[in-house]
């Protein structure tokens, strides 16, 4: 055998063909390849990373999510380790205003990150999720339009379908030209401290605003607490985030003045589950007038709608699309076959789905994205009283409960 034609048999041998590619291995990305396993329908997750993502902190999860992970089959075992939550306080320090909503219709809990990704990885097929698989690139093939992975080792994917859950920073949203996400002055400080013997807290929802800090806790269990503080500015020290002690002492340095309860809460915390995140978030007229697919490619979670922290939808927002999608292509897949037939049509009719899935999800998060903004605006903005007013009576002339929300 020649060169050129060793060349061209090696590189055939580094294609694989997938029908449906699913790209992160988050929350999203699973519970996609979980939505369509209930359908019957086989799917690839690549993840980037070399195990589970199970870091991050505590996720909060209103009545839609939990009417997702129902659905999901994994409602009732998420339940057994985290508390229903009956009111949220919310108070400002400096002027002793406070607001207190029971939450009396629908269902708040917060959730371990790292169990709700146990969860959905457990009651997927074996096989499901790839380790170790970052993709470079994307492009569609000029033949047949299927869309073409570049891995980083090299090795080259042929798919069908391509549904990008990969986050803040997605390389699938990147080959769609959805503009970027854009960064909040704001960071977050999170983390959980654990009472061995019960920490005796009421099963509520705690805000605190003082200065530029807001100050948050809620009980996950008996003996766990989650707890955050959103700042208006990122630490000048870049390399905080590195550091779980040296974010324990500037998330301490923040909450001075704060009630003794909170204080010790963040003092006591457990070192290893500590956070610092930069926010980021996609602008409600970018996922207005963003296109959301191209060919059979599409996006969903914080690769197509990420959100800042201040409602505590991001999750259940991500979730809801794997639903949805998975409801939108299941009809389409039984109708077209993807490994056999007119390539044009299936191209067409997933492409019809795609879209359908789209217009679906767009307002729901335009409104999602919009409110959180605002309420962000109101609770750790910078901007004069006035327009703080400005923000709170529109929100309450567009948005039912809007302080009250977990």
């Amino acid at each position: 055998m020649d060169g050129e034609n060793r060349g061209r048999k090696d590189l055939m041998d580094a294609v694989e063909d997938i029908e449906i590619v699913i790209v992160g291995g988050g929350m999203c990305g699973l519970a996609t390849a979980l939505a369509l396993h209930k359908k019957g329908i086989k799917s690839v997750v690549l993840e980037r990373s070399e195990s589970l993502r199970t870091t991050g902190g505590g996720i909060a999860v209103h009545t839609n999510g939990w009417r997702v992970y129902d659905q999901l089959g994994i409602g009732s075992e998420l339940r057994k380790t985290s508390l229903p939550i009956q009111v949220a306080r919310i108070a400002w320090l400096d002027s002793g205003k406070q607001r207190e909503t029971p939450i009396s219709e629908g269902e708040a809990r917060c959730v371990i990150r790292s169990e709700l990704i146990e969860a959905l990885a457990a009651h997927l097929p074996p096989g499901t999720v790839r380790f170790g698989c970052q993709i470079v690139s994307v492009r569609l093939d000029t033949l047949t339009s299927s869309p073409i992975l570049q891995m980083h080792d090299g090795k080259i994917i042929k798919a069908e379908i391509v549904i990008g859950c990969d986050g803040a920073n997605s390389v699938i949203a990147d080959f769609l030209e959805l503009k970027p996400p854009k960064l909040l002055s704001a960071c977050a400080l999170r983390g959980f401290t654990n009472y061995p013997n019960g920490h005796g807290l009421a099963p509520e929802f705690i805000r605190q605003i003082k200065g530029q800090a807001l100050v948050g806790r809620v009980p996950v269990s008996d003996t766990l607490v989650f707890w955050f503080v959103a700042l208006q500015a990122y630490p000048e020290d870049s390399n905080v985030w590195k550091d779980p002690e040296l974010i324990r002492q500037l998330a301490l340095e923040s909450v001075k003045g704060f009630p003794t309860e909170m204080i010790e809460i963040i003092d006591g915390s457990d070192l290893n589950s500590l956070s610092l995140t930069h926010l980021r978030y996609r602008a409600p007229w970018d996922i207005l007038f963003g296109k959301f697919r191209k060919g059979t490619v599409t996006v969903a979670g914080d690769a197509m709608h990420v959100m800042g922290p201040f409602l505590g939808q991001g999750g259940s927002a991500g979730v809801e699309d794997s639903i949805v999608l998975a409801r939108c292509l299941a009809p389409t897949l039984l109708e077209v076959n993807l490994e056999k037939g007119d390539r044009s049509r299936m191209v067409q009719k997933v492409g019809e789905a795609l879209d359908a899935y789209a217009k679906e999800r767009r307002m729901r998060l335009v409104w999602l994205s919009t409110q959180t903004y605002l309420m962000g605006t109101l609770l750790i903005g910078s901007s004069p009283m006035v327009v703080k007013l400005g923000v709170l009576i529109a929100m309450m002339a567009l948005f039912r409960d809007p302080v009250g929300r977990l």
